[in-house]
């Protein structure tokens, strides 16, 4: 690893275990976000460090990392507790969606920047109760022009962050069938006929279920091309499996650490946890896995960087990183036995938000057709 890469991480690290941990410490166990009073002092420290918006460009106010950088950070700001969803509890800002800097100036200028600057929220709705992991095919969602405006008519499912959000990214079908019927809009969240009721699941930070009855979008909203939607949604969520993969990475090596900790310490019938074979095979196991992954992810996020298409790559990291991650963390709660599913550790809450990670972006059997498809088509 280069010598900056290392520093930046050694720097995130300190700051994510030393201060964004304290404060994490004195909230709710399955809290999903900090209160403003406690987090902007850490805002402004990570601000100061220049790593303000990792993703965004340099040229709008963000650190621009690329997306090698992007895998280092994601790492260790998200070995907190909420941080599978909500990365350092958003001490380092909260992203625009990069398809955003795609728009044009006016777009940016009215949404993109003040994400960087004020801290507005956004959603991206592409998933629909059609199906999510094909949107070429599955999005149902109507968007109608008629004069200077969209209509759109329909619903969104499993949307993160739809509830506090100030506007969103929605892909609608603008026309026929396929990919090229797909279509990308800005909609602001206050937008009348556009509601949003919460899915409870599994995890602490539940998704949303957004209903369109007749929502009225400017022209003007239209991100992009018409017809050019599906392009922009791959983008996003391409790019987007860089950090998702080695976040879930951050939070398996944390869990392996807090298991080293206890095997090193709890002793059991005259010897410690970390003599007894059983366990070292546990923990062996789980550093080799977490390795091999990181490795991986490492690798899709050098081809971006490079230019190069890497969404076999994508796919590749997004799989082995969550399926390795539920393995580690999975372990790493029997080795602490009862004291693993209770909730004076974070263990019981990563292993429960670990598994939506192997549905969310793309369920790990669609990312192995897409490996498969390429394998026998003789790309390697």
């Amino acid at each position: 690893m280069p010598d900056e890469y290392r520093e930046m991480r050694d720097v995130v690290r300190r700051f994510v275990q030393t201060e964004v941990k304290a404060v994490e410490d004195t909230l709710p166990h399955d809290a999903t976000y900090c209160p403003e009073d406690k987090l902007k002092p850490l805002q402004d420290k990570a601000k100061a460090m220049g790593l303000w918006c990792v993703r965004t460009p340099e040229e709008f106010g963000g650190a621009g990392l690329n997306l090698f950088g992007q895998a280092i950070w994601a790492e260790e700001a998200k070995q907190v507790r909420m941080g599978l969803y909500n990365a350092a509890m958003g001490a380092f800002g909260i992203d625009p969606p990069n398809v955003i800097w795609e728009g044009n100036r006016q777009q940016i200028e009215k949404y993109g920047l003040p994400g960087v600057e004020k801290g507005s929220r956004c959603f991206v709705a592409i998933s629909e109760s059609s199906g999510g992991a094909d949107p070429g095919r599955a999005i149902q969602l109507k968007a109608e022009k008629i004069g200077g405006k969209y209509i759109l008519n329909g619903s969104k499912m499993w949307i993160t962050g739809a509830a506090k959000a100030d506007w969103g990214i929605v892909y609608a079908r603008t026309g026929g069938r396929g990919r090229s019927g797909i279509s990308s809009f800005i909609v602001d969240r206050d937008t009348p006929g556009l509601t949003v009721k919460e899915i409870p699941v599994i995890r602490a930070y539940s998704p949303f279920e957004l209903h369109f009855d007749n929502v009225e979008v400017p022209a003007e909203n239209l991100l992009g091309e018409e017809g050019m939607g599906f392009a922009l949604a791959e983008k996003w969520l391409v790019d987007n499996r860089i950090q998702y993969s080695a976040g879930t990475l951050g939070v398996a090596q944390a869990a392996l650490d807090i298991a080293v900790k206890w095997a090193n310490e709890r002793e059991t019938f005259g010897s410690r946890l970390a003599d007894k074979q059983a366990v070292q095979w546990m923990l062996a196991d789980s550093d080799m896995e977490l390795r091999a992954a990181r490795l991986i992810v490492y690798e899709a996020a050098w081809r971006g960087d490079l230019g190069k298409d890497f969404k076999l790559e994508a796919s590749i990291a997004k799989v082995t990183a969550t399926e390795t991650a539920g393995r580690v963390v999975d372990r790493c709660m029997q080795i602490l036995g009862g004291l693993g599913v209770s909730k004076e550790l974070p263990l019981e809450r990563w292993y429960r938000e670990l598994r939506i990670h192997r549905i969310g972006e793309g369920p790990s059997e669609v990312h192995r057709m897409v490996v498969a498809r390429n394998v026998l088509n003789g790309r390697r």
